[in-house]
């Protein structure tokens, strides 16, 4: 069996019948170092929220750095767009990467590579300097996020004990979007919207160091060679897709920018999923995705991502423009989701998924997402905060806290080792892809509906703040639908029963 690294030793496979054994280097290992599973994954959580705070921080900060470099509205989106591109697209080789070369070296090259990107692009003088950082970014969060998840799942293989380590991980992967806005708000306030960018220099420091104390070497002993050809297709196809939905707020859906792309980018996808069933050594082994709960994890993680923009996006604006919030108060306006969030994930993960499976809990977390989303429609520009804003947001926060630690955890488990890589690119690749269709299906959706709002009734002052309320409620219902859709897929797709969260592990540590 290959090994590979961070907290990884040379272990065997593990028996049916029961535990795996370890040679007498990693039994010394174990009994040597028997608590640094937690601070494996302390050094986990800092580098995971450094990639997912980037997905929202710099959000707030854009008129400010607009506004500093002087470049235009058009140019505006893609500060966001190059960090999308870079990450959706080359996570699967990242994962590779980190499954065939070794997982430490991969996550360590990960943080050094998006430290230094953070630093460019912070340090920019110009509109290109800073996009060049923002697509480096994108490009060593491809490296690091998958090493990271597929370090949690080869590290924590006790039943218990992943299950409370994949709900941290899991909230935080959730919660991240929600506190980039309150850390960009703060940092941009406060400093310069150069911060939200040069924060990620103390996260990188912090991670670079655990990992070098903590995080075992190892490499594969049996490397094989990299699938070239899926390499290429399924970047290129990944990149269409993500390029033709973002250009689908820029351009309208008829452009050969937008359905061009997008119909390049899902032939591109289709002849890779061909090519792997012939590959001698394939990018994304076929096994990894025929098991049905697995399945079943990477589709609810892809609506997720959808659905979860529309809280974060939409309610931000709702907040700033409606109630007229800075960039502080809306952060903070965030902070009891998050809070329900972490409270859902670690009851899902700990309690009700040992006990009940996830068929039961992903659907309902799924439905109570729906729920909140569709309770947001009710804001007007007279709504408050505590009386209207707060209750679905704490439901729609213990939705996703009982749905996606969940489906993480069962999309990772069962994985051999060899594969855990590419498992965890296929987690990320979801939420990556599900996020940018999301942002560009709703704004779309939504710009649609206060244009058509506003030939109908007028443009009257009070007529533009109603379409602006309506293009929310509009994103709100679309959400609520993609969560509905979820709840049914996850009733459908997931077996009944406790899964086995260990089969296929090795021991580590």
């Amino acid at each position: 069996m290959s090994t590979s690294s961070a907290a990884d030793a040379h272990v065997g496979e593990p028996s049916p019948a029961g535990p795996v054994e370890l040679d007498k280097h990693d039994k010394h290992a174990v009994e040597e170092r028997p608590g640094h599973r937690w601070w494996v994954l302390a050094v986990i959580a800092i580098a995971q929220l450094m990639v997912v705070l980037d997905a929202t921080v710099v959000n707030i900060a854009l008129p400010s750095a607009q506004k500093a470099l002087g470049f235009s509205d058009g140019n505006r989106q893609w500060i966001v767009t190059a960090y999308s591109l870079a990450f959706g697209s080359l996570l699967l080789l990242g994962g590779r990467l980190a499954d065939l070369i070794g997982r430490k070296i991969v996550f360590l090259v990960g943080v050094v590579g998006f430290a230094g990107a953070s630093a460019l692009a912070g340090a920019a003088q110009n509109f290109e300097v800073l996009v060049s950082g923002r697509a480096l970014q994108g490009l060593f969060g491809a490296l690091l996020a998958p090493a990271a998840l597929s370090l949690l799942n080869t590290t924590f293989t006790d039943a218990k004990e992943r299950a409370k380590a994949f709900g941290i991980y899991g909230a935080i992967a959730g919660a991240g979007g929600g506190i980039g806005l309150l850390l960009g708000g703060v940092l941009t306030e406060h400093l310069s919207w150069r911060w939200t960018l040069y924060v990620n220099l103390v996260f990188a420091v912090i991670a670079f160091i655990g990992g070098m104390a903590l995080l075992r070497k190892g490499a594969p002993a049996d490397r094989p060679r990299l699938d070239l050809p899926g390499t290429i297709l399924v970047t290129a196809g990944l990149f269409g897709i993500v390029y033709g939905f973002s250009n689908a707020e820029t351009h309208h859906w008829g452009s050969p920018l937008t359905w061009g792309f997008l119909t390049l980018g899902v032939v591109l996808v289709a002849a890779f999923t061909w090519w792997q069933t012939r590959a001698q050594h394939p990018l994304l082994p076929l096994r990894v995705l025929v098991d049905r709960n697995r399945g079943a994890s990477f589709a609810i993680l892809g609506i997720a991502g959808v659905g979860m923009f529309g809280v974060f996006l939409f309610l931000t604006y709702y907040l700033q423009l409606t109630l007229h919030y800075t960039p502080v108060k809306t952060g903070l306006g965030f902070l009891p989701m998050i809070g329900a969030l972490m409270v859902a994930a670690q009851i899902a993960t700990t309690v009700l998924v040992p006990r009940f499976g996830p068929r039961p809990v992903v659907p309902l977390g799924m439905a109570l997402s729906a729920v909140g989303m569709a309770w947001l429609t009710l804001l007007d520009g007279g709504s408050t905060y505590a009386a209207n804003v707060l209750p679905p947001l704490i439901v729609i926060g213990l939705g996703i806290g009982l749905a996606m630690p969940t489906a993480m955890s069962v999309a990772t488990s069962g994985i051999s080792e060899e594969d855990a890589g590419v498992a965890s690119a296929g987690v990320n690749t979801m939420q990556q892809v599900g996020g940018s269709i999301g942002t560009a299906l709703l704004n779309t959706l939504a710009t649609a509906a206060a244009t058509n709002y506003v030939k109908s009734h007028g443009t009257a002052p009070a007529i533009l703040a109603h379409a602006q309320l309506h293009s929310y409620s509009t994103a709100y219902w679309w959400s609520a639908g993609f969560f509905a859709a979820g709840t049914v897929i996850a009733a459908l797709m997931y077996r009944s029963g406790r899964p086995n969260l260990t089969a296929g592990q090795a021991v580590h540590m």
